[in-house]
């Protein structure tokens, strides 16, 4: 029997944010035929793959991390926590990659429990305590209670993902940094999305009806999920 040599390879993967991003990245790569180990660094952005197969291209190795979706970059090049690097030039965008949708959907789930925190809990104190019937709409205070439920719900969206980020090993000011930089335009465009379904329920005026919660979860959901896709498909960035 010939003697089996073995290779290698060391990717720069970008997106990774926690320990779970790290388990992603090496069932990808461990999935792959000819892979004998995978060791994946969180903190140096990088994957160390080492191959028994002969003939196994790193392109290969590339294809399948993208494809749990994340990027590729040169690795040891200097990265920002949250901002990547495009994947590799030869991976042309679409809409139609099914590991891309699928990450981005888990993304969007994490920022819509985060923003209706904040959003809802507003909201319904003002039902509780009266405070939508007792304001006119139009009115300046009508405006300013109006943007309360956004800025609340951004507040605890952030707490919320700078809490999974320390869970996932992650330091506080880092934690806290990393959720920061996150899509403020994802949050908002959910934010806006289900402020505006639950003033149709109301007719305009502030406060939660319940029956608006359901269709108030999904528009939230649906709006910003392209978008989503787009920016973690183009740039390997995520709202997550």
């Amino acid at each position: 029997m010939g003697e089996v040599v073995s290779r290698q390879h060391i990717l720069g993967v970008g997106g990774m944010t926690c320990n779970g991003c790290a388990n992603n990245v090496r069932n990808a790569l461990s999935a792959v035929t000819g892979v004998s180990n995978v060791d994946v660094d969180l903190e140096g952005s990088k994957a160390t793959v080492d191959v028994d197969e002969e003939g196994l291209d790193i392109g290969v190795l590339e294809t399948a991390v993208t494809g749990a979706g994340y990027s590729i970059h040169e690795a040891g090049a200097a990265l920002d926590l949250v901002q990547f690097p495009s994947p590799s030039k030869g991976l042309e965008f679409n809409w139609s990659d099914g590991s891309v949708w699928k990450q981005s959907a888990h993304n969007t789930k994490w920022c819509l429990i985060g923003c209706s925190i904040g959003e809802f809990g507003t909201l319904y104190a003002y039902s509780v305590y009266g405070i939508g019937a007792a304001v006119a709409i139009g009115t300046n205070w009508y405006y300013l209670l109006l943007i309360l439920p956004l800025i609340n719900g951004l507040i605890t969206s952030v707490m919320l993902e700078t809490g999974i980020l320390m869970r996932g090993q992650m330091d506080f000011k880092n934690a806290l940094s990393t959720a920061l930089g996150m899509s403020f335009i994802s949050m908002l465009m959910m934010e806006i999305a289900m402020e505006i379904t639950d003033l149709l329920f109301t007719q305009g005026e502030l406060g939660l009806m319940p029956l608006a919660i359901p269709f108030m979860l999904v528009v939230g959901f649906l709006t910003p999920w392209p978008y989503n896709y787009w920016r973690l498909k183009k740039y390997g960035q995520a709202c997550h």
